[in-house]
């Protein structure tokens, strides 16, 4: 498929792929590795009332992370046939847009906004949903795609051919990321977030294909121009810059990273 194609990003294609979503070698592979590696920088819940809010959560595959870290798990996604398909497992799934999510202010310890952001005209809106749902401290996690030439042939040109990879056409690289708006937006809305960049372990990737793993590591990157996730807090709005306790963290990405 063409890069221009009127047809990239059409969301009907969740549609005929929603019986892949817990195939761990299905059109969603990867996305399976995604979420396997959110988890890792998701703390425990803190007590039984622990909600995880997961924006755009397609077939609820952070489901089995968000029970065994002891969250309750609110899913949110526009494709009913995804929303199912989540609730078969356990997920609380609630339809409604990323950029106006019908849950109140303040009501997550988790917001998960996973391989979303490359997929809307507004990233900068879903990142302002995010800031909104999460309490003072809550924990943020996201992963996204970068606004680079780099990226277009890697994720879209060479991914897009490959087992694993994903479904041709899904991805419109018009609507990649551009990590300092995203960046200089997360401090506006008072998050402190980090870019790393992340990779398939190639190692993990043989084994996959040899039917040894179910599920592939992915590894840090020292560039965040591909493929890369954030990890931040929402800050308390009550404690000053500077105010004793943990140090007021900016976003930050690695420095010679973000113009790559």
């Amino acid at each position: 498929m063409r890069l221009d194609d009127p047809r990239r990003n059409d969301p009907a294609q969740y549609d005929a792929l929603a019986d892949q979503w817990w195939e761990a070698s299905g059109g969603f592979a990867m996305l399976h590795w995604l979420a396997a590696s959110r988890a890792e920088h998701i703390p425990p819940a803190a007590g039984p009332g622990a909600l995880l809010v997961d924006l755009a959560c397609g077939g609820g595959l952070m489901a089995p992370h968000a029970a065994r870290l002891g969250y309750r798990h609110v899913g949110v996604d526009l494709n009913a046939a995804g929303l199912a398909v989540a609730a078969r497992h356990g997920v609380r799934a609630v339809r409604g847009s990323v950029l106006a999510v019908p849950l109140r202010d303040a009501c997550a310890d988790v917001v998960v906004a996973g391989e979303v952001l490359e997929h809307v005209a507004d990233d900068v809106a879903v990142l302002a949903e995010a800031a909104r749902l999460l309490r003072p401290g809550g924990t943020l996690v996201v992963d996204a795609i970068a606004a680079t030439r780099l990226a277009s042939l890697v994720a879209v040109r060479i991914a897009e051919r490959l087992p694993g990879g994903p479904p041709p056409g899904i991805h419109d690289p018009a609507l990649f990321v551009d990590r300092r708006r995203l960046l200089a937006a997360a401090d506006r809305l008072g998050l402190d977030l980090r870019l790393v960049g992340l990779r398939p372990s190639l190692r993990d990737v043989l084994a996959w294909r040899r039917g040894r793993r179910d599920v592939v590591r992915m590894r840090a990157l020292p560039t965040t121009a591909v493929l890369f996730a954030g990890y931040g807090r929402r800050r308390d709005p009550s404690r000053p810059p500077g105010d004793a306790g943990t140090p007021q963290r900016r976003a930050t990405a690695p420095a010679d990273t973000v113009g790559a």
